[in-house]
């Protein structure tokens, strides 16, 4: 099979729209993942839910939408794929990986503003004021949300060299 149609003006692509035949492709892939990643819990019913009810109506609503987006990039013109730039992946992953790695040695204070610093230069349009601003106001409103409102265990500051821990 092949996805190039043949016709009197010569051979043109099936796929007319080839970001949301990704899109959709890359949805259907991803939902059926998480649904067999929650093979092994239950989904209980409506009346007593299962920790998997939710994640796996979820991921099975993003894997129809998938779905939707791969039926109309056959019937639906729409934009070629761009060049794939790996700077921004890269450095949001980075940054997954300092805060996952920094927040119980250093506390919140530290491990945010610096995970959101690097996210932030992912982009080539930053701008390192508003970057710096950002990172401030984020990191105050989630400390307040996170260990004042709700009441999380969440260790803000830890320096051991000083023995501080709050």
């Amino acid at each position: 099979m092949s996805l190039l149609k043949r016709d009197a003006q010569g051979p043109h692509p099936a796929i007319r729209s080839p970001q949301n035949f990704v899109a959709g492709a890359f949805l259907i892939v991803a939902a059926a993942f998480v649904v067999w990643m929650l093979s092994g819990l239950p989904q209980g019913t409506l009346r007593t839910m299962g920790p998997a009810m939710v994640p796996r109506w979820t991921a099975i609503g993003i894997g129809i939408g998938g779905a939707v987006l791969v039926v109309l990039s056959f019937v639906k013109e729409g934009e070629a794929l761009e060049r794939w730039q790996l700077r921004g992946p890269i450095f949001v992953l980075a940054s997954l990986v300092i805060f996952a790695a920094m927040i119980r040695s250093v506390g919140f204070l530290v491990a945010a503003p610096l995970s959101m610093l690097v996210a932030g230069f992912g982009s080539r349009e930053v701008r390192p004021v508003e970057l710096a601003i950002f990172t401030v106001v984020m990191t105050v409103f989630c400390a307040v949300v996170f260990r004042g409102l709700l009441n999380q265990p969440l260790p803000m500051l830890i320096l051991p060299a000083l023995s501080i821990q709050f």
